[in-house]
């Protein structure tokens, strides 16, 4: 029988999904900054003084001449002025700040709960590890950042970029499992073997399917076939293994990324149809009941929102609102994903 959560580990739940929103908005706040091309507008770390913006004429103007020394704003943003700077720039800061905040919100619960004792002993050390995540997801962002800022790099690196994300996707899912764990909806588990390997192995492809999209994202794939249900006219186009060593090309070659992603997708969906149908058995469950539902229609909108972002990829004022909705959805998707799991643990 699983113990009822008492009154303190429900504060410590609203806490951890306060900051399971943070994250969501974090990776938004991502989104918004990769199709605005707004990363490598800051090129330096400041932990501490970076909290405030440049605050004078003088100040922006030195920020603008160290962006200047860019091969970003050499080679793709060299008509930019001040102004457009400023924009691009807020962005970037914003992503910073709001890092900045959810990492004192996390620290300010964590010093609270503990004053107060409300932390079973059998916390502390997830905790401390929901620090580390934390910690470790700033570092990769800053090495992506440093990753743009060398000669002959317009745009930070895919790959770093995808790391960045993947990061991201940790923290947010190891948050929402906490957070999951202290919710009264969550005590009743589901024993089915079965469908919980089924929800693993579904899990599992879409860890890949987002590092593709992570990829797709950073090598800005998208736009060299901006259209669907074909690629360059044709179901499997050419030009897949043209890079040598041919292992180079599922990472490196735009076509062959844009296929493996769009493959992915595909195969995702009938899965998760799968996945939702044995699950129905399960549907009188009141929190995997509504759960269910909401993996599908999640998994069928991320789908959507692909095809459009795929057909919008070469239209900037329409592309950022589908490619952020995708990234965002995907996030989504993974919540409930986790959610769904904790419930087919077994009792112990």
């Amino acid at each position: 029988m699983q113990s009822i959560p008492n009154p303190s580990q429900k504060n410590i739940a609203r806490w951890l999904f306060f900051g399971v929103a943070m994250i969501l908005v974090q990776v938004l706040l991502g989104g918004i900054t990769r199709l605005t091309e707004s990363g490598l507008s800051i090129t330096e770390w400041k932990p501490i003084t970076g909290m405030l913006p440049p605050m004078d004429d003088a100040s922006w103007q030195t920020e603008f001449d160290k962006y200047r020394n860019t091969d970003q704003f050499k080679f793709v943003h060299a008509h930019f002025s001040l102004s457009e700077f400023k924009f691009i720039f807020f962005w970037e800061w914003f992503h910073r700040v709001w890092a900045r905040m959810m990492g004192l919100v996390f620290l300010f619960g964590f010093i609270y709960f503990l004053i107060r004792k409300q932390f079973d002993k059998s916390m502390i050390m997830p905790m401390v590890l929901l620090f580390i995540l934390g910690g470790i997801q700033g570092a990769i962002g800053w090495i992506m950042v440093k990753s743009g800022l060398v000669p002959e790099m317009y745009y930070v690196g895919h790959v770093e970029l995808t790391s960045h994300f993947l990061a991201a996707l940790l923290l947010l899912v190891y948050t929402g499992w906490f957070a999951f764990k202290l919710t009264p909806g969550f005590q009743e588990k589901i024993s089915d073997n079965s469908l919980r390997k089924i929800g693993i192995a579904f899990a599992s492809l879409f860890i890949i399917q987002l590092a593709y999209g992570g990829f797709m994202a950073g090598m800005k794939a998208a736009a060299t076939a901006p259209t669907w249900p074909y690629i360059q006219g044709s179901l499997v186009p050419g030009g897949l293994f043209d890079q040598s060593p041919r292992w180079m090309n599922l990472i490196y070659n735009p076509i062959t990324v844009q296929f493996i992603h769009r493959s992915i997708a595909y195969v995702l969906f009938v899965f998760g149809v799968f996945f939702f149908l044995q699950s129905k058995r399960h549907q009188q469950h009141a929190t995997f009941g509504k759960l269910r539902l909401l993996f599908m229609g999640l998994l069928t909108t991320q789908v959507l929102l692909g095809i459009f972002s795929l057909l919008t990829a070469t239209s900037p004022d329409r592309f950022i609102y589908f490619g952020v909705a995708h990234q965002f959805v995907a996030m989504l998707l993974a919540l409930c994903l986790t959610a769904m799991l904790m419930l087919l643990r077994k009792n112990n």
